[in-house]
Formats: structure tokens, C-alpha cells, sequence
């Protein structure tokens, strides 16, 4: 078939196989390039492998350390007449790239916040891995099922304790407009936390020290988004920042119950960035379109594959690395430091409807958007006839 973008709304309801492979293939060679990364990771196992950051983890474990990689997702696949999600093409394209190259690569599609994922990701690390030294965690998910009570619990995007108003733009509508959301109550609060905070991190760590495949000294990161003052309302003084504070506490509950084994663990903060979840939220498509234009001008800009290979080679598996007073890994600082946010909130109170092209790499945004569903990548012909089937057997 021949396949174009779907867009409704915030997300695409289809992706691209070919363009898809691009993508991946553009990262390996970003990571080959930058020569020996030194000492690494043996064994990783990437808790939402297939798109974003935890794809990009996969990719620099894999082809920078030379790293076996165990991955969980939870994507579509395709049919004859319907194309997977982009999350099963990357998967695809990551095993074809990893069987080349002869790196190891296995991947289990489920629900990860279930018992039973658990059980199956336990045994497959047994069965070819003995033990991994490595747990990155960048599950994304709208809603958790409990798994011991199987209440369902659904995240918010709200601020907590007042409402708030500003500036958004809605990319369906092409339209720079005021959003004004509601404050959070208690339960909407303590279910967001329930989703996106660190219950479920500790699980599966728990999950794999009870079944003895951590290995000695392992370490493990949870990723998040901070921001600084125009994001606050939503990201910090909100839902989704209560969250965050969950994550900063079970990171200290993670290495004082391992504490016998020497396990790390360490939040990371990394830039904001296009991805199929921060589309979604409020403000962000405005602030993200801002940022690249204030950022590409700097020099400063970086996408998934970028900061995840500073992370490991800078913070990860650097001698004696850098935190900040929670014992967070930092790699925010070049959006967030306080000449680069002057720089944005300047345009930030300028922007109109009016000058919202000129002021805004809007142009920049959308194409990485199409990025992410495999669509808008050079050298790709989008008019060619292609199957929609993958697999990563």
C-alpha cells in the first residue's frame, strides 16, 4: 500500500515501515560515530524500548557498548491492510540492525505494569541473559492497571491548588489560543501519581532482585521532564509534578532496600522534546516550537539519540558523576539554564497568532512529529507501494 500521514489532532494513526527504519538507522549511525564509549553495560533490559528515549537508550547500549539488550513494549502490530504502530516498526528495524551486526536483541509486546510481563522478562533474562547490570525505565502510559487489586487508575494533566491560564497552540487548529485548566482534586492527584510516579519502578525492581537477575552494583534510571518556569504549572506545580516527586522518592527507597547488592538508582532529567506524549499535554507544542527555535540558534539543540548517549557516557557511566541536590542525572541544562529561558520567555510573551511562524520553529516541530510515525525522512519514497508487515523474529 501506499502510506501517508494520518494526522488527528495531537497524535498519527499510522506510521511508516521504511521511514520508520530511517529513523532507527539514522540513531546507530549518530552513536557509531562517536567512536569507543569506553566501559558500559553487559546486559540491559529497556522498559519501553520501542519509541522516544528508552528506543534511543536501546540503540546506544546496543551499538555504543556493544550491550545485549532485553526490551519491552506494548505496540500494534500490522496486517495486510492496516500498518502497525511506529513502536513495532522501530522494534523491527532495531532487531534487523542488531541481527547485522551480530548483537544480541529480544523483545517481549505486553503490558509492562503487569505481573505477568514481569514473569516473562524474568525468564527470558534467565534463559539468555543470567543477570542484567542495566534497568532503564521510560514507560508512558495515559493509565495503570493495579496488578495485585486490577483497579484501573488514569492520569491527569492538572495544576494543583489554583487554575491556571496561558498561551498554548493547537497544532490541529493552527490556532495560538488560551488554555485554562481546572485544579486537581485529591483523587485525580493521587491517581496521577499512581500512573506516572515510582510504584511501579520499585515493582519491577523488586520483581527482579526476588528472582536474583539484578546483577551485583547493577544500576537503574527512571526518566522525567522538569522544566523551569513557563512549564512549572504543568509539570511542577501540578499532577504531573507530584508524580515526579514520587520518582525522586522511590529512587532513594530503590538503593536503601538493595543496599546489600550496591544497586544505583538515579532519576533523569532529560530536555523536552517532540514525542507522542508531550503532544498531547498543554502548552508543550508552543514551549517545544520556542525552544528549538531559541535552541537551534544557540547551537545548543539536541534530540533523543544525543542526550541519551551523554547520559550514559557523561553521568551513567562517567567516574564520580554530577547530580543535583535530589540526586537527579541533569541533562536539561541547556534548555534550562537562565540565559536560554530569557531568551524563550522573551518570544513567549511576544507570540501571537500573527507571528507565531516567524517567532516559533513550528516547521522544526512538525517534522520531528513526523519523525516519530516514520513520515518526512529524506531519501524515503512516500509513493512507492509498500507492506505494511514487519516482524522482529
Amino acid at each position: 500500500m501506499v502510506i501517508k500521514p494520518k494526522i488527528r489532532g495531537f497524535i498519527c494513526t499510522n506510521a511508516h515501515p521504511v521511514g520508520c527504519a530511517a529513523n532507527v538507522q539514522q540513531q546507530i549511525a549518530y552513536v557509531k560515530n562517536q567512536g569507543d564509549l569506553g566501559d558500559g553495560p553487559k546486559n540491559v533490559l529497556v522498559l519501553g524500548c520501542s519509541t522516544g528515549y528508552g528506543l534511543a537508550s536501546r540503540i546506544v547500549s546496543g551499538f555504543g557498548y556493544g550491550a545485549k539488550t532485553l526490551g519491552v513494549c506494548f505496540e500494534k502490530e500490522p496486517s495486510e491492510k492496516k500498518t502497525g504502530t511506529a513502536g513495532w516498526y522501530n522494534t523491527s528495524a532495531f532487531h534487523q540492525a542488531a541481527s547485522d551486526a551480530g548483537l544480541y536483541a529480544r523483545t517481549l509486546n505486553g503490558d509492562a505494569f503487569s505481573k505477568e510481563c514481569k514473569q516473562s522478562v524474568i525468564a527470558a533474562i534467565k534463559e539468555d541473559l543470567g543477570k542484567v547490570d542495566l534497568v532503564i525505565y521510560s514507560l508512558a502510559s495515559p493509565r495503570r492497571t493495579d496488578p495485585e487489586t486490577g483497579e484501573v487508575y488514569k492520569s491527569t494533566l492538572k495544576p494543583v491548588g489554583q487554575a491556571y491560564t496561558t498561551k498554548t497552540y493547537d497544532t490541529d487548529k493552527n490556532l495560538v489560543h488560551e488554555v485554562s485548566l481546572e485544579p486537581a482534586n485529591d483523587d485525580e492527584i493521587f491517581n496521577t501519581v499512581k500512573v506516572m510516579g515510582g510504584e511501579d519502578w520499585e515493582l519491577w525492581m523488586q520483581a527482579l532482585n526476588d528472582a536474583d537477575v539484578l546483577a551485583d552494583g547493577c544500576k537503574t534510571t527512571a526518566y522525567t521532564y522538569i522544566g523551569k518556569e513557563l512549564t512549572w504549572p504543568i509539570y511542577g506545580h501540578a499532577t504531573i509534578g507530584k508524580a515526579k516527586e514520587d520518582l525522586d522518592r522511590a529512587a532513594a527507597a530503590i538503593i536503601t532496600d538493595y543496599a546489600s547488592k550496591g544497586i544505583h538508582a538515579w532519576v533523569s532529567s532529560l530536555k523536552a522534546l517532540v514525542t507522542q506524549a508531550s503532544s498531547a499535554i498543554p502548552v508543550m507544542p508552543l514551549y517545544i516550537s520556542l525552544i528549538y527555535k531559541v535552541m537551534k540558534e544557540e547551537g545548543t539543540h539536541e534530540g533523543c539519540i544525543e542526550q541519551i548517549t551523554g547520559l550514559f557516557n557523561e553521568k551513567l557511566f562517567a567516574d564520580a558523576p554530577e547530580t543535583d541536590d535530589v540526586n537527579r542525572f541533569r541533562m536539561d541544562g541547556k534548555e534550562t539554564n537562565d540565559a536560554t529561558q530569557a531568551k524563550i520567555k522573551a518570544l513567549w510573551d511576544q507570540v501571537t497568532q500573527d507571528n507565531f511562524h516567524e517567532l516559533s520553529d513550528y516547521a522544526g516541530y512538525h517534522q520531528e512529529f513526523l519523525h516519530l510515525f516514520g513520515f518526512g525522512f529524506d531519501g524515503v519514497d512516500y509513493d512507492a507501494d509498500v507492506s505494511p508487515l514487519a516482524d522482529w523474529s
